[in-house]
């Protein structure tokens, strides 16, 4: 046991599988644990280096076996896979995290504390009520549309599909009415929820000091802002603003070979809600340009829009706005307007 150095923890729900390799990487250690083992069998090794794969579970643990002493690092699973030799099994699994921690170049996740991961679980829960949302009314329209009852796509369209099942002269059958006031009810229920949880988000960003300095950006409001606030990990993990885009996934994909530099579309990898939400955000800048400052004609976005289509322009917006965004958590300060040029 004196001669472990790092031990890679493959975690599950019930079965867990340790590796523990030496100074020199060399395997001095294979042992499977159940869950209630786990905490007990750290507690009796000397402090050493604790690999997992990060997920959503791994940073409880990590936050649990980093009480008992050791140093806790979490790897991204993409980072893992390339050192899993041949079949993938539990064993394989743990063998591959112990090795990818040994590399020095490796980049490893923080582990969160529970106010955080507790502050996040707002935005989870607002996007799963979204998709069920989303998917009552795409029912309602579908079982209206059996009856030639059509309306237009988009949540904004809701009321109309509930108008028409609550219209006594709509024609529909009184036994589907029945069944659909169900789905009525249940979109109902949705709405007024989501609506509770963008109260609360908004309560957030006012109280949140990095918040408030974000949403002085063109496109970023109080869901965007405290998401970020939330879900980005410190300023000071980035070395400059392309890392904060490129953990965001808003920067090109390279398949780049002999000195030939070749760009794809976004990596789209990294923490989604952020990325999503600035998408929406700068896809609110581009629809309203007429009242936003930094989109009037002689601004960096006003000639994009002038000279590329208007998706790219979007994604080179939110990614521009990804950079605005790192610069003030990292530097302070608000958002300042460029001056456009004569």
């Amino acid at each position: 046991m004196s001669e472990i150095t790092t031990v890679g923890l493959d975690l599950a729900k019930n079965a867990f599988l340790a590796h523990g390799a030496d100074a020199s990487g060399r395997a001095v250690l294979r042992k499977k644990l159940r869950r209630d083992q786990v905490l007990d069998f750290f507690g009796r090794l000397p402090p050493c280096v604790v690999a997992m794969e990060a997920c959503g579970g791994a940073h409880f643990w990590g936050r649990e076996i980093g009480k008992l002493g050791h140093e806790v690092r979490l790897i991204p699973p993409a980072y893992v896979k390339p050192f899993v030799k041949r079949q993938k099994n539990d064993a394989a699994d743990a063998e591959a995290i112990c090795e990818a921690a040994l590399r020095p170049t490796m980049r490893f996740v923080p582990v969160k504390s529970e106010e955080t991961q507790g502050a996040a679980m707002v935005f989870r829960i607002r996007e799963l009520l979204i998709r069920q949302r989303t998917q009552a009314i795409n029912a309602l329209r579908g079982h209206l549309g059996e009856f030639g009852q059509v309306v237009p796509k988009g949540a904004a369209n809701a009321a109309r599909l509930i108008a028409i099942v609550q219209d006594a002269d709509s024609g529909l059958p009184a036994d589907a009415v029945a069944t659909l006031t169900v789905l009525v009810a249940a979109l109902s229920h949705l709405e007024a929820e989501i609506g509770r949880l963008d109260v609360e988000i908004e309560a957030r960003a006012k109280k949140n000091e990095v918040a408030r300095r974000l949403m002085t950006v063109p496109g970023i409001g109080p869901l965007i802002a405290t998401a970020i606030a939330v879900l980005a990990p410190p300023p000071e993990t980035f070395g400059k603003a392309r890392d904060f885009a490129a953990w965001l996934g808003l920067t090109p994909r390279q398949h780049s070979t002999g000195g030939k530099q070749r760009l794809g579309a976004t990596t789209k990898m990294g923490e989604r809600s952020p990325r999503r939400l600035l998408s929406i955000g700068a896809n609110s800048v581009i629809i309203k340009r007429h009242v936003h400052a930094s989109a009037r004609p002689g601004t960096w976005l006003g000639g994009m829009l002038t000279r590329k289509p208007p998706m790219l322009v979007r994604v080179a917006l939110a990614n521009k706005m990804a950079r605005i965004v790192w610069a003030l958590m990292a530097r302070g300060g608000v958002y300042k307007a460029p001056a456009a040029a004569v």
